[in-house]
């Protein structure tokens, strides 16, 4: 979307983005210790919007007290897999149909906090033919709707929306300030969950993309092993090549996705997009788009950097690269697929190979990970985990470690697997989590003339 971008309230702003103020005000001492990461998103994007200046000045800020060796903290997160949530009834910790936003809400009830950052996701569709919103809305026109098992994309926009500038929402020209609605589809009463009514924190999208020109969109057509790419060794090559049909078919694919986030961009609403992640992971382990010659990985990621921020014209992104956590058996070194700082704004890690329990090497738990993005020059996040950072068997991972964001995957906040209890978080360890002066969460984000940093 091109043009000015229309703010949704400066009483939104000024509240949820104080903080940021009062860190870019605040001097720090210069020592000899890692250098610092870039603060201004422009030097990236020279017109990327105020509001996505900011959250990356706060992240970036926390990443630099961090390398000065200064006490950090680490705002908390939650990924929500709507379409789970919505469609799945043997998803998570109840079994039975959910109201989107469940994992979202389970924290509160939880620790009686929200999470400080939400990432949803926008892909990879459920078993569905085509792309598809649950209702026609001036950003998806050329979409169809009302199709079946579709309306949680609605939902993500709107929870993206909500946990930005509050749910309930007043009549301030959002699509569905309640938070409330009847599916087009199904006919369910969809209520997503209430959160104060004000800012409760930053918002990110996923894009477990179905491999481009596939028919369904599903889960099952993100992998490797059931995309062309297994039957094909030219077939990625013609994705990132123009003039193909597979690369009208990414195009296609990056419409539906640009169509979304274009909503939120005309809603001043910044995100923290992260595409094509767990690129490293071995041939046929992974994704369509992983384990690839690095430089068409790197042509992909151009590619929709360059359709997005270009193109369509969206200056509200924070791009987030994360490749999976590289213990050398499942997932290679990571370096040689690094798009470059002119198209990433943050490094993370998707963290399955270790545990509180057992960290990996030995070492203090994610600290291998965490020293190893330490060259790429950005701020760090731990973008996957199915653990809380803190816990009776690691209560010192963010002294040691202090990502600046840390998001928990989807139902593995409430994980209960009796076979494998070292994947467990129990009760005590997410309230101990959220309950540490080291985590940002919604309550911070409330509080004008309360910093998160302390």
């Amino acid at each position: 979307m091109r043009g000015r971008v229309r703010l949704i309230g400066a009483g939104v702003s000024a509240a949820l983005l104080a903080p940021v103020a009062w860190w870019a005000a605040r001097p720090g001492p210069a020592t000899s210790g890692p250098r610092p990461v870039p603060t201004d998103l422009t030097e990236r994007d020279p017109e990327a919007t105020a509001e996505a200046r900011r959250v990356y000045a706060l992240l970036a800020g926390l990443e630099n007290r961090a390398r000065r060796g200064e006490a950090s903290r680490t705002v908390i997160g939650q990924h929500v897999e709507l379409h789970n949530e919505r469609y799945n009834p043997a998803y998570g910790d109840y079994r039975g149909a959910k109201q989107p936003g469940y994992y979202y809400k389970k924290a509160r009830d939880i620790t009686g906090r929200l999470p400080g950052f939400v990432e949803v996701d926008l892909g990879p569709g459920y078993g569905q033919p085509g792309w598809a919103v649950g209702e026609p809305r001036p950003y998806s026109s050329s979409w169809p709707g009302c199709r079946r098992c579709w309306g949680y994309a609605e939902d993500a926009v709107d929870l993206a929306l909500g946990v930005w500038a509050g749910l309930p929402r007043a009549a301030d020209g959002s699509y569905r300030p309640s938070g409330t609605h009847v599916d087009c589809a199904s006919g369910t009463r969809v209520s997503l969950p209430d959160n104060g009514g004000g800012p409760a924190g930053i918002v990110g999208f996923s894009f477990h993309q179905p491999y481009p020109g596939s028919t369904v969109k599903g889960f099952e057509q993100t992998r490797y092993r059931n995309s062309p790419a297994a039957r094909d060794r030219g077939w990625f090559g013609r994705v990132v090549t123009e003039g193909t049909d597979e690369h009208r078919a990414l195009l296609h694919d990056l419409g539906y996705l640009a169509d979304h986030l274009g909503y939120l961009a005309a809603h001043g609403v910044p995100v923290l997009l992260r595409p094509y992640h767990e690129m490293n992971t071995r041939p046929g382990h992974g994704f369509w788009w992983a384990g690839q010659d690095p430089a068409a990985y790197r042509k992909l990621w151009r590619i929709t950097y360059d359709y997005l921020v270009g193109t369509r014209g969206l200056h509200n992104l924070l791009f987030v690269w994360s490749p999976s956590a590289w213990e050398g058996t499942f997932a290679w070194e990571p370096g040689d697929y690094y798009p470059g700082g002119r198209h990433v704004d943050l490094v993370g890690v998707d963290d399955y190979s270790d545990t509180p329990q057992r960290p990996y090497r030995g070492e203090r738990w994610t600290e291998f990970w965490y020293r190893g993005l330490e060259g790429y020059d950005r701020p760090r996040v731990m973008a996957e985990s199915f653990h809380v950072p803190l816990g009776s068997a690691q209560p010192g991972t963010l002294s040691d470690t202090p990502w600046v964001l840390w998001t928990v995957w989807g139902q593995a906040l409430t994980y209960d697997n009796v076979s494998e209890p070292r994947y467990r978080n129990t009760v005590a360890d997410v309230r101990q989590t959220y309950g540490s002066d080291r985590v940002i969460t919604a309550d911070d984000w409330r509080s004008p003339d309360k910093s998160p940093l302390g």
